[in-house]
């Protein structure tokens, strides 16, 4: 599975004619390109910066015809010669409402004017109203609920556009936002592409309260939340990795990510919540080894087992761990895992790990090239694991990182 949650399934919208590449205009930030402007524009009276009029029926004013059945041309603006003129078509036109939607559009009137928009199959038009929406959301509380009951029933596109907005803006920190979002993901009666999307969007929280990491842990432990509930497992871990930034302290999102390692039935979750510790790298203590410890020892996956002697490298007793490591290795039936064991027993212990590693390579002649590789990068001096381990000839002899990169 990819490390970005997958996006909720979306259906194309049906659209007005093709969009074009926009162009980045210096004080707009962005210009909409369109091969079919009829749509929302506006009579070029408007685009000296005057109110807007109504649009005008007669010919005479010079309204602009963009390969329309029945264009007028551009009438008197340069006389016979501009009637003469053959039509083009311009691919570089610009959306000349732009800057009345940037100055005049507001969370009220945002769907209606951003309709024939979303409708649009250009990502960098969806990305625009995705940053004016999140612009407009800011830190209201009022507006982010507001978007996210848009978003609850959207059609795919509009619903990446919402919930995306929702996720940048500085409201998604407000409590009743963070719970709003909460109970969305977890309702039972939305799809599951959708409530994964809703988890998601928790990501960007600076910390998780204890109630809220429980019903995440549950929720990911729970044999039917598939998608979901993957998405669950890595929001805790994203947020736990911002939080460990902040305060040193991993311990209660650990806790978390260590049950559902444990319990949850669907193995890709489970790995998700085995490996993500790797991220945030907290040293583990007595309780948190012990875990992983069994998830070494009884995991059925063996990406798992490979995430749980990463983990384990930095727990603060080294001698159970390199001791564990040593009892592991004879019965590990993976290479991979092996080669984990291995080359982490070196990384708990240093030179000291030599013994154990020499015994690993007696047992499996695999490895007696690289204990004689690591026994020399020792002996020259090279003590600190990172350099070790940027020393090797080979940091995949054994072809195990396409399974665990």
């Amino acid at each position: 599975m990819s490390p970005d949650s997958p996006p909720p399934s979306a259906s194309p919208g049906e659209g007005p004619p093709r969009w074009r590449k926009p162009l980045v205009a210096s004080g707009l930030g962005l210009l909409v390109l369109l091969t079919g402007v009829a749509l929302l524009s506006r009579d070029p009276a408007t685009e000296a910066g005057g109110a807007v009029p109504a649009p005008k029926k007669d010919s005479r004013e010079g309204t602009t015809s963009r390969g329309g059945s029945g264009g007028t041309g551009r009438g008197s603006l340069e006389g016979g010669e501009a009637e003469a003129a053959p039509r083009r078509f311009e691919s570089g036109t610009c959306w000349r409402d732009l800057e009345r939607f940037n100055d005049q559009v507001t969370v009220e009137t945002f769907r209606d004017w951003a309709a024939p928009l979303l409708a649009s199959r250009d990502s960098v038009v969806r990305n625009y109203l995705k940053e004016r929406l999140t612009e407009l959301i800011g830190n209201d509380a009022g507006r982010a609920r507001e978007v996210l009951g848009w978003a609850r029933d959207a059609p795919g596109k509009e619903f990446q556009v919402y919930l995306s907005a929702l996720r940048d803006s500085e409201a998604v920190q407000q409590p009743q936002v963070v719970a709003q979002l909460m109970a969305a993901g977890l309702d039972p009666k939305l799809e599951t592409g959708r409530r994964a999307g809703m988890l998601s969007a928790l990501d960007t929280q600076k910390r998780l309260e204890p109630a809220a990491l429980d019903s995440l842990t549950d929720f990911a432990r729970d044999p039917a939340s598939a998608e979901a509930g993957w998405a669950a497992t890595r929001t805790v871990a994203r947020v736990m990795k911002k939080d460990f930034e902040r305060t040193g302290n991993a311990a209660p999102y650990l806790d978390r990510l260590l049950t559902i390692a444990t319990d949850s039935p669907d193995e890709d979750i489970r790995y998700l919540a085995q490996s993500t510790p790797m991220h945030t790298a907290p040293v583990l203590d007595a309780a948190s080894t012990e875990r992983f410890s069994r998830i070494l020892t009884s995991e059925g996956n063996e990406d798992g087992r490979d995430a749980a002697a990463h983990n384990l490298s930095l727990s603060q007793d080294k001698q159970q761990v390199l001791a564990l490591f040593a009892r592991t290795f004879p019965t590990e039936p993976s290479v991979c895992v092996r080669w984990a064991l291995f080359r982490f027993s070196a990384r708990v212990a240093g030179k000291d790990a030599l013994p154990v590693m020499a015994n690993m390579a007696a047992i499996d002649p695999r490895f007696q090239e690289q204990y004689r590789i690591f026994e020399q990068l020792y002996a020259s001096g090279v003590l600190d694991f990172m350099r070790v381990w940027n020393s090797l000839p080979n940091q995949d002899p054994f072809a195990c990182m396409d399974h665990h990169a």
